[in-house]
């Protein structure tokens, strides 16, 4: 069978239920057949979460990471492996994911947060400060700042991830991002502006 039609029988499988292919997918040499009878199994609601714990921990990083996209819906899984991955697409969907769960332990929340400021990648970077406003810690919100003035992709997601927070220091970057030369900046900052109940003239001035 080549690859593409065993693809082509585990899509299918995921639309007919057929688990036995699905499983079978599970110890495929091929990568890409491994993902798709994840994907298989998550549809029929058959995936257990040791199934998704062997994904997780996939030689493959593509498979690592189709598996932590769907540890989303699975707070009790342990995301800071994936957090600390070596292949930055493992680590952008372990951040995405940490903000989908909304509540998530304080190593993970630390983590976040030094992705959200270090992390090499910005697309890491940028699903780490989102994920810090879907948590809304008060620990999290000097990462966010951070990202505030950082490339205009995160600037943007650090804009809209100050909802949750409030203080001078959240004003202050509002009022910078109203300013900002991206103009997404700038409309994300206007659109936030009726959640945070701050208009533009009350937005404190930056010196």
């Amino acid at each position: 069978m080549s690859a593409n039609e065993q693809w082509r029988h585990l899509v299918v499988a995921g639309h007919e239920g057929d688990q036995a292919t699905a499983r079978a997918g599970l110890a495929a040499t091929d990568p890409v057949a491994r993902q798709f009878a994840l994907g298989a199994l998550a549809r029929m609601g058959e995936l257990t979460d040791a199934d998704l714990q062997q994904g997780l921990t996939d030689n493959d990083p593509s498979v690592r990471h189709r598996s932590t996209l769907l540890a989303a819906q699975r707070p009790h899984l342990a995301l800071l492996p994936l957090l600390r991955d070596p292949h930055d697409s493992v680590v952008e969907a372990a951040a995405w994911a940490a903000g989908e769960h909304e509540q998530v332990p304080d190593e993970v929340l630390d983590e976040l947060c030094l992705l959200a400021v270090d992390s090499t990648e910005v697309l890491v970077r940028e699903a780490a400060v989102a994920a810090l406003g879907a948590i809304g810690d008060p620990r999290g919100l000097p990462a966010v700042l951070a990202g505030c003035t950082d490339k205009p992709a995160v600037r943007r997601r650090a804009v809209l991830a100050l909802a949750p927070f409030e203080g001078p220091e959240v004003d202050a970057a509002l009022a910078a991002a109203l300013e900002d030369r991206d103009w997404q900046v700038r409309q994300a900052a206007e659109d936030l502006l009726p959640y945070l109940g701050t208009s533009v003239a009350e937005a404190p001035e930056i010196s």
